[in-house]
């Protein structure tokens, strides 16, 4: 299976001196401190310092920490040389205040040398008068080189903490996580549109049918009905209920749902709110941006000054060297959009994104439902609004001018091929403004995948940007044939998957499908031949593409097969592409009556994949093309039900969406947007998609909180996990394209 692979949370050059410390205890069964002198009686050992001035104060350590340094782990106190047991639970505890009020201590338990993985994170706001802090966790390690530590950096201002009582005691109890779900009744919490379908679930224990009713803002009942028994439901072992309330179609705001004595969380009839987010998901975008300063006037409250443009302490992405040993030259790669929560830049994730932002634009044109004005120039709110260039168009060019610029040059080897991504030499800690960002920048090696994915970005962006900018067109165009050329010529050159220091991996070791989706781009572009048999012979043209887990970055085969269906050409067979649309749609549609939350996802053995809500949207993506080549409304009605699932039809009640609905993610894993960490920091912007839930839950802090999880439940909306609750270009392309299809269904 191909999944992206991010390491550990890790921080840089954490520590420039260790001190000699005393020998760790071991950890057993029974409740062990694996911290020494905690409690500051009477010295200070073993404890370190970087970067302060510290001495004890009433049974205390307090620190005065200077002002002006850019990273929390600029300044510190910590404790080397502790032991960690793999699997065994631990209470990190501690007392700590802060003065003057409002400054934040980021408290980790990691390792303490480089990479400096971090096992355990918690960033509480201190006040002068002090407060006790406690939490569980579980090590994902077996160690004796853990360290406990207390970063302080960052601040403007000198200030001043003082610690007591520091404990990490071993083999306590693990601490049992139970989310608040809240009501029992889980609606789309953002909205449902007057003619279209309306859908609830019922998380009960009665297993006869129900009474609802549904109640308008003034607590009138205007509609009601019985509930559908559905048994236990496999994607959260809940025994559930459906109801349908579809043929209540009155527009009006804070409707609720009233089901065995539980109300839902409000939410809206009508269709302004799929307008919004249409717009919000795409404005994401723009606040994503390298290599330009964030307009606090065009985004309130996100404005920040340009990442990595050579301007200290960034190293820049104007002049990047390769890897060691990969090339002898530099190229000017700034620009583009930063991956997801890390300042990575990478072609094949960005490629997906790209032409899914694209296509968002291209069905507009081709779509029965479509309207491009509503695309169209000056609907986002960017720096290029204004230049009579519809404003998605300009967005996805930042990404496109980026792409591009990641091609090996002419003269040098594997020219015209394009590097897989830039990013930072070792991982970074969290929080970390891009502007901010130490670390020297490298590119790493080019790869068939990442040559593919710019030959079939910039072939779509040559047929869509020529009414607008034919020298642009041209220049794509170009690129996209000499990408092409050069993945023919290297066709098995694939990317390192242990090359995931500082940067996903995005391992992949089959590029059929990118074959497949380039040559089907530049076929729909230029019409010629030579792509159109390659169309025809690839062994995936008339494959089943369209599995359980949807298309991504890793499975690109389906962007080619829906754009072969949707975009006119005289590709011979093209009705046959189309039904295999709709068969696909088929078993999508399948699938989600199947679900009692209505979505068309069900992965084998219930493993949540990562990225799990970009998937449910893609398949959905999938359902809502066959509406647009057949026009039957069962394909329409089940596209835009998909909706209810990102919107808090769920198992947790929560919406996915940042700022749609009562209760919404808005922690998700970023360095910028990281108010949960620092509170000068802003939440992700209205508009943002979190992962979602991941059965693997590969980072440590979803490992001490959903060990057991059950599908939908293996979720956590914290920053720390950056494994369910990650933010990334390609899952908001799903539910921007998503978006606009439901804004499209008035």
């Amino acid at each position: 299976m191909k999944r992206r692979r991010t390491a550990l949370l890790a921080v840089t050059a954490l520590l420039a001196a260790a001190f000699t410390a005393l020998p760790a205890a071991q950890a057993g069964a029974d409740e062990v401190e694996q911290v020494r002198n905690g409690t500051f009686d009477t010295t200070a050992d073993p404890w370190w310092t970087s970067n302060v001035t510290a001495g004890l104060s009433d049974g205390r350590l307090c620190a005065d920490v200077p002002g002006g340094t850019a990273n929390r782990w600029d300044s510190a106190i910590g404790q080397n040389d502790i032991t960690l047991v793999k699997g065994e639970s631990y209470r990190f505890s501690f007392k700590a205040s802060g003065s003057p009020e409002g400054h934040v201590v980021r408290a980790i338990v990691g390792l303490q040398v480089s990479p400096y993985d971090t096992w355990y994170e918690t960033s509480p706001q201190l006040t002068p008068s002090g407060d006790g802090y406690s939490y569980t966790f579980t090590s994902p390690v077996d160690t004796s080189q853990a360290q406990v530590a207390f970063q302080v950096g960052g601040a403007a201002d000198a200030w001043r903490i003082c610690l007591d009582d520091v404990s990490l005691l071993g083999g306590v109890p693990p601490e049992v996580y139970e989310p608040d779900t809240g009501p029992r009744v889980r609606v789309n919490q953002a909205g449902y549109l007057p003619g279209g379908p309306k859908n609830a679930t019922l998380v009960t224990d009665s297993t006869t049918r129900l009474p609802w009713q549904l109640r308008n803002a003034g607590g009138r009942t205007v509609a009601h009905g019985w509930t559908v028994p559905r048994g236990t439901d496999v994607s959260s072992a809940q025994n559930v209920q459906s109801i349908d309330f579809g043929a209540y179609r009155t527009r009006g705001k804070d409707f609720t749902l009233v089901a065995d004595g539980e109300t839902s969380r409000p939410f809206d009839i009508g269709t302004q709110v799929y307008e919004e987010l249409r717009r919000d998901s795409l404005k994401y975008y723009y606040t994503q941006r390298s290599g330009i300063a964030i307009s606090d006037a065009l985004r309130p409250g996100y404005g920040r000054p340009a990442g990595h443009l050579d301007t200290a302490p960034n190293q820049g992405d104007a002049h990047v060297p390769c890897q060691p040993g990969l090339c002898d030259y530099t190229l000017d790669v700034t620009g583009g959009w930063y991956d997801a929560g890390d300042h990575g830049k990478y072609v094949v994730n960005g490629g997906i994104a790209t032409w899914e932002l694209l296509s968002t634009y291209e069905r507009s044109l081709h779509a029965r439902t479509g309207e491009p004005g509503r695309l169209g120039d000056g609907s986002l709110a960017l720096p290029e609004s204004g230049n009579k260039v519809p404003d998605v168009l300009d967005e996805a060019r930042w990404e496109l001018e980026f792409l591009l610029k990641m091609q090996v040059p002419d003269g040098q080897p594997l020219a015209g091929m394009a590097h897989s991504k830039v990013h930072d030499a070792q991982w970074t800690g969290l929080p970390l403004l891009p502007s901010e960002d130490p670390q020297k920048r490298e590119l790493h090696a080019p790869t068939t995948q990442a040559t593919l994915n710019l030959a079939a970005t910039a072939a779509q962006a040559a047929r869509l940007y020529r009414p607008y900018d034919r020298a642009f067109a041209a220049r794509a165009l170009t690129a996209a044939r000499k990408a092409w050329a050069a993945a023919l010529a290297h066709p098995t050159t694939y990317p390192d998957p242990n090359d995931g220091t500082g940067g996903g991996a995005y391992p992949d070791d089959d590029a059929t499908d990118e074959f497949y989706w380039a040559s089907a781009e530049l076929y729909l572009t230029t019409g010629e031949k030579q792509f159109a048999d390659h169309v025809l012979g690839s062994p995936l043209h008339t494959a089943d593409i369209f599995g359980g887990l949807g298309f991504d970055w890793g499975r690109t085969a389906a962007a080619g097969r829906l754009d072969l269906a949707t975009v006119p050409s005289r590709l011979p067979g093209r009705d046959k592409v189309r039904r295999s649309v709709t068969r696909a749609a088929d078993t999508y549609l399948a699938t989600a009556r199947s679900q009692p939350y209505g979505m068309p996802y069900a992965p084998d053995g219930n493993r949540y994949d990562w990225g799990s809500n970009a998937q449910v949207l893609n398949n959905a993506h999938v359902i809502a093309t066959a509406y647009d080549l057949t026009g039957a409304a069962k394909y329409r009605d089940a596209a835009v039900q998909s909706m209810d699932y990102v919107l808090g039809r769920n198992a947790l009640n929560i919406s996915y969406v940042t700022g749609y609905g009562e209760v919404a993610a808005h922690n998700e894993h970023s360095r910028w947007y990281a108010h949960e960490l620092d509170p000068a920091l802003p939440n992700p912007p209205k508009g943002t998609l979190a992962g979602g839930p991941n059965s693997s839950i590969q980072d440590p802090y979803a490992q001490s909180r959903l060990l057991g999880c059950v599908g939908q439940f293996c979720y956590i909306d914290d920053i720390q996990s950056w494994s369910t609750n990650e933010t990334a270009i390609n899952w908001n392309a799903a539910l921007a394209w998503m978006a606009s299809f439901v804004a499209d269904q008035r």
